[in-house]
């Protein structure tokens, strides 16, 4: 059992931390509009659009978590030397999250994804991307300038979205300085890329990017997985069984895997997996909520929580965010409010 005065002081020294976000940048487009009609030209609606809006997605968004929890945050990465960088900076900048780690060439576009959205329907995404690795000097920039300014975070994300950013030589650069100071280092992890990430202190994939995972790793053999047998992670025990495997394997911390409407679960060193039921209680959107997932689990971890502590916080926060509409945050306030009700709902101090 967790005891809520605990998970309530880790919420409450969040405003402490200073977390570094490493990983692929993109900037979130939406245009708001209303569907009145069917085109002539072919069967598809005619979105009137009425107004377009802005916000910092990917790595950007799990910044934008950790700023909205109260935390002090940096963000490393590439954008282009375009209007749509542009934008993003000054959208993060807007959040007074910490930019100096952004570097633009004029060589890659900004990662643009635009949604057109008629009423709360969204009708349409186009995606404006270039997903090759990125040059092996931008590689030794990146690493570089997290070098120089690694002793004043407490922990380091890393956000794989698969769009060039995190190569392997970026994260051995990473790995090296994990050993050398100590941080934490947590990943949002890329499905094909899961046999890049060992020796980090916890990864977070969902139940689809497990499977997918699993799928790549056995066809490319390079970490062994004798004990999994399949890559449909249906029942508990093929879930404990590829959780306890994927952990054990990669030499991480902690496994951190998200279930959806069946909550979490959590895989640690010498320790019985441990299970976290959700807590969301009418989810309208599910967009974002890895994001939640990852900033939440690294903050509580950066202040001394627990593993089970801070995925017990990490689910809480997931289950706010779902139940808002659009990639969206939560704050201090509100995470205690819901720690405080679940606890009610209890009616012993702990959960």
């Amino acid at each position: 059992m967790i005891k809520v005065e605990k998970l309530k002081k880790i919420v409450s020294s969040f405003s402490k931390a200073n977390i570094l976000v490493v990983g692929d940048l993109m900037l979130d487009e939406f245009i708001w509009g209303e569907v009145e009609r069917i085109s002539p030209e072919a069967p598809v609606p005619v979105v009137w659009a009425k107004k377009r809006t802005y916000a910092p997605g990917g790595a950007a968004n799990v910044a934008c978590n950790i700023r909205s929890l109260g935390a002090n945050v940096g963000i490393v990465g590439i954008i282009g030397k375009d209007i749509n960088g542009e934008i993003l900076e000054k959208e993060l900048k807007k959040r007074k999250i910490e930019t100096e780690g952004i570097f633009s060439y004029s060589q890659r576009p900004t990662t643009l994804k635009t949604r057109i959205i008629a009423g709360h329907q969204q009708t349409v995404r186009v995606d404006w991307e270039d997903i090759t690795p990125i040059p092996e000097s931008w590689q030794l920039e990146i690493v570089d300038y997290i070098n120089k300014v690694i002793k004043k975070y407490q922990a380091l994300i890393i956000e794989d979205y698969g769009k060039g950013v995190i190569t392997p030589l970026v994260l051995n650069r990473i790995r090296e300085i994990r050993k050398k100071y100590r941080i934490i280092v947590t990943v949002d992890p890329k499905e094909e890329h899961f046999d890049y990430y060992k020796g980090f202190t916890a990864i977070t994939p969902n139940r689809k990017e497990t499977e997918n995972a699993i799928r790549y790793l056995k066809i490319r053999g390079t970490i062994p997985l004798k004990n999994i047998k399949t890559d449909k992670l249906i029942t508990d025990e093929e879930i404990e069984r590829a959780g306890i495997e994927l952990r054990r394997s990669l030499d991480l911390e902690a496994l951190l895997i998200t279930l959806g409407e069946n909550g979490m679960k959590l895989f640690e060193r010498n320790k019985k997996p441990y299970h976290i039921s959700t807590v969301a209680r009418e989810v309208f959107d599910v967009a974002g909520a890895g994001d939640t997932v990852i900033a939440t689990f690294t903050l509580a971890l950066s202040q001394k929580a627990e593993m089970k502590e801070a995925a017990h916080l990490a689910n809480f926060a997931a289950g706010i965010v779902v139940e808002k509409l659009g990639v969206a945050v939560t704050n201090q306030e509100e995470l205690i409010s819901r720690i405080e009700d679940e606890s009610n709902r209890s009616d012993t101090g702990k959960i």
